[in-house]
């Protein structure tokens, strides 16, 4: 199968991109050059892709309307049976709409890519398929996973199960929302500054994002690989620690994957917290939008922990607060380049690339104009950053990141866990359709101040619901060391067991 060879006017206008000057002889020289160089791609172009099997029979399945999606958490319902027996055996399962699940389409919440049908299942489908889990569906999402609210998926927004026209945060918006309203008992969530655990906090379910590069990345539709998370949301911590221990793991093709260390993590989560030493992290109760009633709920979470036999002490992290700003260029420039530019998998890694993804989303080029406004900032920034700065302030941002990282693992050092609240606030209601830009961008970005550090460092972080205040759920966030995410389950859980949030 041959390749497209360029003509000698596209040569010299490709040299001339590149900042080269070519002469008609240099031109013509250039273009027999090429021809020999592209017959390499032509045996590739000819030879079968080499994705995963699929083993598991499926339908398309439907996008549900009406009453059968209520609070439009729903993209695709369909069913997919995975092995007779397992440890997930009974349990229904949806996935984000950035996970691949072949056969059934998925457009990652953007106009851009509706239509696009995968050809592969993720690795963490495969595994729970594997451990007997029903596959029920994808789950609306943020347009392409950039916003920690709810509101801009290209079929509208997704609800707060516990008040309609109120975020359910973002971007795993509707994975939250069927665990809670109990459509489904678990569902998969992806996270880069929050994204599963605002969500989580917002609606009430229980939200892991483990270590870095725990659970593979295989199949899912990356944004920046150093901040690309993927992890379980259920509506209590035995089932969360139940489905990381299905979905963790090496899978030999994400590079996102350093020898990670699988362990069991529902062992022992009936221990107690005994001598376990909490700190509690004074400068995640300042953030900007922080709510008096949110700060007190998760104070009184780490009272409720010290009268369950943990201690407890405040901590300082001077530089929690300035995260945000540090994450800001590797999540801008990362994404543009990655995502968008690298059509959702770039180069210079050796992991699976979904090639049919690949071209679908390759295509926003010609419909850009329909990409929602928190892509399109990213992208003019990064576009003008690129320009201006040559990738210099990305770079020194990666450089800054270890300092976060030298300062949670110094607290972490001294305490077994840290404990702040998941978002500053409450749901907040959501942007009406039309809504000026800035509202818009300024809401998908309210609650991720928190999140975002462990999103620098790769450390697991937990969210789970620890009270209700005005009818609206509120979320504490429980940080660990490194792959010790059974301890994070084991102090949930001793929560959770001795208190029912709901009254609190």
């Amino acid at each position: 199968m041959a390749v497209r060879r360029p003509t000698p006017v596209q040569v010299y206008l490709l040299a001339e991109t590149l900042g080269l000057t070519l002469d008609d002889a240099e031109v013509a020289a250039y273009g027999r050059l090429l021809d020999g160089t592209l017959a390499a791609y032509d045996l590739v172009a000819g030879m079968v892709d080499a994705p995963p099997p699929v083993r598991y029979p499926r339908t398309p399945g439907s996008r549900p309307e009406g009453a059968e999606n209520p609070h439009n958490a729903w993209y695709v319902k369909t069913e997919i049976r995975g092995a007779r027996r397992g440890r997930l055996a009974g349990r229904r399962v949806a996935v984000k709409d950035n996970v691949c699940l072949a056969g059934v389409p998925m457009m990652v919440g953007a106009a851009t890519l509706e239509g696009f049908v995968p050809d592969v299942d993720a690795t963490v489908v495969t595994r729970m398929l594997d451990a007997g889990a029903t596959i029920a569906g994808k789950a609306h999402c943020e347009a392409f996973c950039l916003s920690g609210s709810s509101h801009t998926g290209a079929y509208g927004p997704v609800h707060n199960p516990h008040r309609r026209g109120y975020s359910a945060g973002g971007s795993s918006s509707g994975s939250a929302v069927l665990v809670a309203t109990g459509e489904v008992a678990m569902a998969i969530g992806g996270d880069q500054g929050g994204s599963i655990r605002i969500p989580a906090s917002l609606s009430g379910v229980v939200g892991m994002k483990p270590t870095y590069g725990l659970v593979p990345y295989t199949g899912v539709m990356p944004i920046e690989l150093t901040l690309d998370h993927v992890g379980p949301m259920t509506a209590n911590v035995a089932e969360n620690a139940l489905l990381l221990e299905v979905i963790a793991g090496a899978d030999g093709l994400d590079p996102r994957q350093y020898a990670p260390r699988k362990r069991r993590y529902a062992a022992g989560i009936e221990d107690g917290i005994e001598g376990l030493s909490i700190g509690v992290v004074g400068e995640a109760f300042a953030m900007e939008n922080a709510e008096d009633d949110v700060s007190e709920a998760v104070r009184a979470t780490a009272a409720r922990l010290a009268e369950l036999g943990a201690r407890t002490a405040e901590v300082s992290l001077r530089l929690h607060p300035l995260a945000k700003p540090i994450w800001t260029p590797i999540a801008i420039e990362g994404l543009a380049a990655l995502m968008m530019k690298g059509n959702g998998y770039g180069t210079n890694h050796r992991g699976l690339y979904v090639t049919g993804l690949m071209d679908a989303h390759a295509a926003w080029r010609e419909r850009a104009d329909d990409l929602p406004p928190t892509l399109k900032l990213c992208l003019i920034a990064a576009e003008h950053m690129a320009g201006a700065y040559r990738g210099r302030l990305y770079a020194k941002a990666q450089n800054l990141r270890r300092r976060v990282r030298a300062e949670y693992d110094a607290a972490l050092a001294e305490h077994d866990l840290l404990l702040m609240p998941t978002t500053p606030s409450k749901a907040t209601p959501m942007p009406p359709a039309d809504a000026a830009v800035e509202t818009v961008v300024a809401h998908a970005f309210a609650f991720n101040a928190n999140c975002i550090p462990t999103n620098l460092t790769g450390h697991p972080a937990l969210s789970f619901p620890c009270a209700m205040r005005d009818g609206l759920p509120v979320g504490a966030m429980l940080v660990g060391r490194d792959h010790d995410e059974a301890t994070l389950y084991r102090a949930a859980r001793a929560f959770e067991r001795a208190f029912d949030w709901r009254a609190l």
